[in-house]
């Protein structure tokens, strides 16, 4: 389950006949589109089918930073980090958003050329960001007793409270004009003459010109029963949190072993930051190819499951086609609750606790865990659809979702509308996995 309960979020109940934008899952993306698009004037339904921010949305560790990023990311991040400022005020809910830096540790020389590698990145956009070392790096890690050299801070970067964030911007989309609707699954996307035409909803059909496909970790499926390949798989990462405490950090921080965030109650995100886990599902072997290049860079951090894992057997019995008329996998599955790892949980805890001891002082109240929507190369697919006109895809954050969110959602809005874009959205465009780019 999510670290806090989520929020009552009060429903839309009545299915609209017809809207201009159909927008199809209630994380951050899918909210803050449905914003963007609703303050431009346009009729907007956006479709959950469980519960808003349900999954990866309110899972995830609540980072809001540039740092560390791809550099084709940059441009974007820099522009959400503007648009978090000015959130609460534009939502009118709180987030639990505040500016207070991000650190990303080195223990080894390596480890901190890599960092220093990064950092012209930072400098060509004009942002701050500095490697620190000895006491100037002690003083934005109190009571450290860790064993890192250096590490890199990024100051504009900051948190914000995930089960308060997204339900705050589907808030404001509703105050702007937008329905939104939970329980509410989009079966398929329609089409006439070549476009898109409309949806089936399991409450029925909305005629539409615009559909925007931000199903997270669900895209793969719901694009594969439209004919559109998406190649993307599912990371599990395990998180806690603890009780109040007080003497820690205040900046979120990433070492070797653990990451951690303060949290608004007091307590802390604690998470391993270095174990992900992948469930060895059908879609590993068909898309074990593309896959290949990450895995082989990133092999140090992902751990293969299989035996007992239980999700080979789900997905091999999901439908990977189906019709308007009949009942889909979204259906059956509101919600995807994982196991958290047990390991990387004990792992990420112990090691917190020995470089930070303030933390024994404190205990862990709960932990969970959240599937990732993850592509080939960890970038997000942000695109209309060549071969059906009207079709936009808005998925695939690769566990940078949450505090690019309000700018990926602006950038999603621009595409369907056909406005100037945020940003340069070329690197996003879905093309780059076929072999026609």
């Amino acid at each position: 389950m999510p670290g806090l309960k989520l929020p009552y979020f009060p429903a839309d109940l009545a299915l609209p006949k017809r809207v201009d934008v159909v927008v199809v899952g209630g994380g951050i993306i899918g909210a803050s589109t449905a914003l963007e698009l609703a303050e431009r004037g346009h009729s907007v339904l956006l479709c959950e089918k469980g519960q808003i921010a349900g999954e990866q949305s309110s899972r995830n560790w609540g980072w809001v930073r540039i740092s560390q990023r791809d550099p084709q990311e940059l441009p974007l991040m820099r522009e959400a980090l503007h648009l978090w400022d000015g959130l609460e005020a534009r939502t009118g809910h709180p987030t639990g958003y505040r500016r207070s830096g991000i650190l990303f540790t080195a223990d080894r020389s390596r480890e901190e050329a890599d960092l220093e590698r990064w950092a012209p990145h930072l400098a060509a956009m004009d942002l701050p960001g500095q490697m620190l070392r000895g006491d100037f790096l002690r003083q934005v890690m109190p009571g450290y007793q860790g064993k890192a050299i250096s590490g890199y801070y990024t100051p504009l970067d900051g948190r914000a409270e995930p089960q308060l964030a997204t339900h705050a911007i589907a808030r404001a989309a509703q105050a702007a004009g937008a329905r939104v609707m939970t329980e509410c699954a989009v079966r398929s996307v329609e089409s006439e003459a070549g476009r898109i035409s409309g949806v089936m909803t399991e409450r029925g059909r909305v005629a539409c010109s615009a559909v925007v496909v931000a199903g997270g970790a669900w895209s793969r499926l719901f694009l594969g029963n439209a004919r559109i390949a998406l190649p993307q798989l599912k990371v599990l990462n395990s998180v806690l949190r603890t009780s109040p405490v007080r003497g820690g950090p205040d900046c979120s921080i990433w070492c070797n072993g653990f990451a951690l965030r303060k949290r608004q109650d007091g307590g802390y995100t604690i998470a391993s930051g270095s174990e992900n886990i992948v469930d060895i599902v059908p879609d590993s072997l068909r898309l074990g190819l593309k896959f290949l290049p990450s895995y082989l860079q990133e092999w140090r951090s992902i751990q293969f499951r299989f035996a007992g894992s239980g999700r080979w057997r789900e997905e091999a019995a999901q439908d990977r086609r189906w019709s308007a008329q009949q009942t889909t996998p979204f259906e059956t599955c509101r919600v995807l609750d994982p196991a958290p790892s047990q390991k990387a949980i004990k792992q990420g805890w112990d090691a917190a606790q020995r470089a930070f001891p303030v933390l024994r002082g404190c205990d862990v109240v709960q932990s969970w865990g959240g599937l990732i929507d993850v592509t080939p190369d960890a970038l997000p697919v942000i695109s209309q659809v060549d071969d059906l006109p009207g079709l936009f895809i808005s998925t695939g954050y690769s566990g940078h979702g949450f505090g690019i969110g309000p700018a990926a959602g602006r950038l999603t809005a621009d595409l369907v509308t056909g406005d100037a874009p945020i940003v340069d959205p070329h690197g996003f465009r879905l093309s780059r996995f076929s072999k026609k780019k």
